[in-house]
């Protein structure tokens, strides 16, 4: 059977652009993984991977023109979205070189003989090191920060793992070409260039997770995708972690008191965060609990005007498009269901934003478990409380998430500890009037959560990104000129441990 074909398609029309490649066969992904793998000990010099991944970032820079560009003409997202984008994507990689200089990532932990302590303590020194060859399956809605290029791939070099890129087919192009640039990169600094390597396809994508060189998994994608690769991760003869981003409804919360301080303002924040990137970030707050009553109402109201004046945005693919509307007349179309503003189809190629509301009473009836379910694209499910006790009602009928926000009044807030400690259990990220959208690349960053959220208990953000491609040693006894120099007494690395 002759190999598909892989294109670039436009979004605003839905027309193939040009043949990027073909995708891979069985064949080519066992030797993209392979590739990888023999690229593996030239990773073990930290120097080498902090200069890879900053000419990295400088070359993705000098071509970001070209970049945005290309990533533009398959995602529709826009030069304003995708230099912000590009940037991100270029700091984050230069955050993974600094970690990887300061050393602490590797844990070192030295216990000195005490023959005191019971039973008697022998020399012990542990660190961390890499798994090995990294699965990376890249996103949809960022095609550089959660891509080819982005923050599993940064992270997992950092570490010291090998990458094997699964692109996504929305954007094959701009894979193509920042994979291009970390390739280049990595010659550049001295290293073998298949410590990164591309492969296109669904099928490849599945025996990627499947290979036995393969030692871990990062994916940003659906539900349904992305449990069916956990799946397979875990049925392997050797299993292997698989740490997935999957779906996320982002609860808000909005007390009485905040909504008599300022309606309107949480109003139209609430709309400038769900139709943020025609409502396709991870992040958008897809469910809000707000209070029966006049001040509900004007939130209501504002949102509503500020979502009928977003103009309609095109998503990433016609699929998504599909997706969305059924979704959306599904959800319409249930008892007790209103829609202030109708979301739906656009046009032929782009969708309106809308909003829907419900009585909390009505979804506490067993028969709308839908719309606690994530739907992809711009809408938000604005479900009215009426006590206390349906706020808390319903958030125990939640799933997992990676974001959970909750707005009270400047002054004090009556409900606010007992909420904040309600929604703590449900997210990796807890807001205080804020609005989830936009994720800090930083050191306390967590971008995560429980399922379905994510399939584990890690960042896919921030410096502590790293650990999920680590596993810890213990060295016992060993002599001195045995033990790696990260080990030894005299630290000639001068890196950070602990000792006692």
């Amino acid at each position: 059977m002759a190999a598909e074909s892989v294109w670039s398609v436009d979004p605003r029309t839905g027309k193939p652009r040009e043949q990027v490649a073909v995708e891979a066969t069985a064949g080519e992904v066992d030797r993209a993984v392979r590739a990888a793998s023999a690229a593996r000990d030239a990773l073990a010099d930290r120097t080498a991977r902090a200069a890879l991944l900053r000419t990295a970032a400088d070359l993705l820079d000098e071509a970001g023109a070209h970049v945005i560009e290309a990533a533009d003409a398959e995602t529709a997202l826009g030069p304003v979205r995708l230099t912000g984008e590009l940037a991100r994507t270029t700091a984050q990689l230069r955050s993974f070189a600094d970690v990887v200089d300061e050393g602490a990532f590797l844990d070192v932990r030295i216990d000195l003989p005490d023959p005191t302590t019971t039973p008697p303590t022998p020399d012990l020194r542990r660190w961390k090191i890499p798994l090995g060859v990294v699965a990376v399956y890249a996103a949809s809605n960022f095609p550089l920060a959660f891509s080819v290029p982005g923050g599993d791939t940064a992270s997992a070099l950092a570490a010291g793992c090998p990458v094997v890129i699964k692109a996504h087919p929305d954007h094959p192009a701009t894979s193509e070409l920042c994979a291009s640039l970390l390739r280049r990169a990595a010659v550049k600094v001295g290293l073998p260039e298949d410590v990164v390597v591309l492969v296109h396809g669904f099928e490849a994508g599945v025996e990627l997770v499947r290979h036995p060189l393969v030692a871990a998994a990062g994916f940003t994608g659906s539900v349904r995708g992305g449990r069916a690769l956990f799946d397979a991760a875990a049925a392997r003869p050797v299993p292997i972690p698989f740490h997935g981003e999957l779906g996320s409804l982002n609860p808000v919360v909005i007390t009485g008191a905040a909504a008599e301080e300022r309606a309107a303002e949480l109003g139209t924040g609430l709309a400038g965060s769900m139709t943020l990137g025609a409502g396709q970030f991870c992040t958008k707050p897809g469910f809000v609990l707000a209070p029966r009553g006049e001040a509900g109402d004007g939130i209501v109201a504002s949102l509503t005007a500020a979502v009928s004046e977003t103009e309609p945005g095109v998503m990433l693919d016609h699929r998504m498009r599909d997706a969305f509307v059924g979704g959306v007349r599904e959800r319409a179309g249930l008892p007790g269901v209103t829609a202030p503003v109708t979301p739906g189809p656009g046009g032929d190629h782009t969708v309106s934003a809308g909003v829907l509301t419900v009585d909390a009473e009505t979804l506490l009836d067993g028969e709308h478990e839908l719309l606690l379910e994530e739907c992809f694209g711009p809408v938000t499910v604005v479900a009215r409380y009426a006590s206390r006790e349906e706020i808390s009602e319903i958030l125990s009928r939640l799933p997992g998430n990676l974001t959970a926000t909750l707005h009270i009044a400047a002054d004090d807030d009556p409900d606010a500890a007992g909420l904040l400690a309600e929604l703590t259990p449900l997210a990796g990220r807890v807001l205080v009037n804020g609005w989830p959208t936009g994720v800090a690349v930083a050191g306390a960053q967590h971008h995560g959560g429980p399922y379905p959220a994510t399939t584990s208990t890690s960042t896919s953000v921030g410096a502590t990104a790293i650990e999920r491609w680590l596993r810890p040693v213990t060295y016992q006894s060993t002599p001195q000129h045995l033990l790696p120099p990260e080990l030894r007494d005299d630290n000639p690395l001068g890196l950070p441990r602990r000792e006692s």
